[in-house]
């Protein structure tokens, strides 16, 4: 069988592989120690299934507006100004499966073969994928530990080209935790005006943040920037709702429209009765995002101390979302090899940071309970000293 051209072009997801190879061993009663899945642990807050569930008493199980039920798209657009100072109206929000269907759309809608998206690296592995069923081009700007794991405005400047489209912005940040602060954000912005291109600024993990760190979104700094920036989020990580699939994009109606038509010949609407507990995620308490928020933090001290005490291996302190990225060069080991080995040796599950551009690091994620942090991390350190 002779399938598409584009299909030999996409790796596989390794962090879906490596969960469900995690979840195969437990399964077979294996006792593994997961930190493979950016999935918090929490269920969904009690106020938001009960309203999904009361919708679907209601007889909300029909057909829906493939851009959004409105009542969703108007309490997103009011979130965006309360908490984001970015002057949406409904019109300006689609409603999507999940964040990854967001940038999935705008990817379709903006970039043509030969464009040019530039990605800083570290990067979530699904971006430079995207691209490249387009047709496009992801032009990867690498960063390291020196900066936080930031692209500088310097190095931004530099990689725009005539061909480029799009700027992939992810702060807070999966792999590595970091967070862009204002000042950083304001110099990018400037860049992104200069050279008039567009930004799309993924900001599933903005609720997530630890020791007074600040998310700024790009497109409040003023006109020229809003004009070209796109909102990518969710509900997935600051609701624990990541089984949900709810996500939506924000920008200028023209690119909105034109994902809706894609979204109407894709997927139509998002499951419609799913959408009222969205509503009430945004319009609920906000003491459910808090608690988890103060149970990430707790675990993110536990996992980081535990690391760092590991000869060999380093990482810095994450301001935001529940990732540690170390450096594991010192081993001597890549991170497929290390993560294979530290699988089946110890029945550890970390994902090899080669899945986002950076093979001498690999993610764990402290999205679970601190019994398994301390006992998975207390394999890893087991792991690390037989190999130095």
């Amino acid at each position: 069988m002779k399938l598409a051209a584009r299909v030999s072009q996409v790796t596989p997801s390794l962090t879906l592989a490596i969960a469900a190879k995690a979840k195969a061993l437990k399964a077979e009663g294996i006792d593994v120690c997961s930190f493979s899945a950016g999935e918090p642990d929490f269920d969904t807050p009690a106020h938001i299934k009960a309203a999904a569930a009361k919708a679907l008493d209601e007889g909300k199980t029909k057909y829906g507006p493939a851009a959004g039920e409105p009542k969703l798209r108007e309490a997103i657009a009011r979130k965006l100004k309360t908490d984001n100072g970015l002057d949406y109206k409904a019109e300006n929000v689609i409603v999507t499966n999940g964040g990854k269907h967001s940038l999935y759309n705008l990817v379709v809608a903006l970039i043509d073969p030969g464009d040019e998206v530039i990605i800083p690296a570290p990067y979530w592995l699904s971006y430079p994928e995207m691209v490249t069923l387009v047709g496009g081009v992801s032009k990867i700007v690498p960063t390291d530990a020196s900066t936080g794991y930031k692209i500088t405005p310097e190095q931004l400047r530099q990689a725009i080209t005539p061909k480029t489209k799009l700027f992939i912005l992810n702060s807070p940040s999966n792999p590595t935790g970091m967070v862009y602060t204002p000042a950083e954000i304001k110099a990018l912005a400037e860049v992104i005006v200069d050279a008039d291109i567009f930004v799309v600024s993924d900001e599933i993990y903005e609720k997530i943040l630890y020791d007074g760190a600040e998310h700024l979104s790009i497109g409040s700094l003023g006109k020229e920037i809003f004009d070209r920036t796109l909102i990518s989020n969710g509900f997935a990580k600051a609701y624990s709702m990541t089984g949900w699939r709810i996500g939506y994009l924000a920008g200028p109606v023209e690119i909105i429209k034109a994902a809706s038509s894609i979204q109407g010949h894709s997927t139509s609407n998002v499951c419609t009765f799913a959408q009222y507990g969205a509503i009430a995620a945004l319009e609920g308490s906000q003491d459910c995002v808090e608690e988890m928020r103060q149970a990430f933090a707790k675990r993110r001290q536990v996992m980081l101390d535990k690391l760092n005490a590991i000869p060999g291996l380093s990482c810095p302190k994450p301001d935001g979302a529940f990732y540690l990225f170390p450096d594991i060069s010192k081993t001597g080991l890549k991170s497929l090899e290390f993560c294979d080995a530290l699988l089946e040796e110890h029945q550890v599950a970390v994902i090899p940071g080669i899945a986002f551009g950076a093979d001498d690091n690999i993610r764990l994620s402290y999205a679970t309970d601190l019994g398994t942090i301390e006992k998975g991390l207390d394999r890893l350190d087991k792991f690390v000293r037989s190999r130095i």
